[in-house]
């Protein structure tokens, strides 16, 4: 009976220690390769970018319509349409339905913003804008895609004190 008992105090740390593995937690690594994926207030345009990185990162559907205002435009060169292509747009709802299915379809995406070409921010404080470069990854079950280019975001200082993306026009060569 000693024995028992002294196996069972034994054990009792490790079996307390177990309990507390969370299954569904993502594996920390001792690398860290991902340090900088932290979520900020978006109290600057730049905050803001770190959470659309975020965002992508761990596919968050939720933090990225965080990052859109609510008059949010997305803009791009379409050389499909028209005789010699034309800029498409698309609202805030149309974005989040897209984004939603990259999310889903990419295991892994991976955004690196490169070179900022430029930054302004106008003399009230509550509108910037912010050019760009950036390299973004896509891993799929069944396809990989390797993307380089550049984003023009316009932001938008709301009433809780948060940036918020107005307009983003992407001007990558295709």
């Amino acid at each position: 009976m000693q024995d028992l008992k002294r196996n069972i105090l034994l054990l009792a740390p490790v079996l307390l220690l177990s309990g507390c593995v969370n299954p569904f937690a993502p594996r920390l690594t001792h690398q860290m390769e991902n340090a900088d994926l932290i979520i900020t207030l978006q109290a600057t345009p730049d905050e803001v970018l770190q959470n659309f990185k975020v965002a992508y990162a761990f596919r968050d559907s939720l933090l990225y319509s965080n990052l859109l205002d609510t008059g949010f435009m997305f803009v791009f060169f379409d050389p499909n349409q028209g005789t010699s292509g034309m800029f498409v747009s698309w609202l805030r709802n149309d974005d989040l339905r897209t984004t939603g299915r990259l999310f889903r379809h990419f295991q892994i995406i991976q955004l690196l913003w490169k070179s900022t070409i430029y930054a302004s921010m106008d003399s009230t404080g509550g509108m910037a804008d912010i050019s760009k470069e950036y390299h973004l990854t896509l891993t799929g079950k069944d396809s990989d895609y390797m993307l380089t280019g550049r984003a023009v975001f316009s932001f938008r200082k709301g009433p809780d004190e948060k940036w918020r993306i107005v307009c983003w026009k992407d001007e990558s060569d295709l």
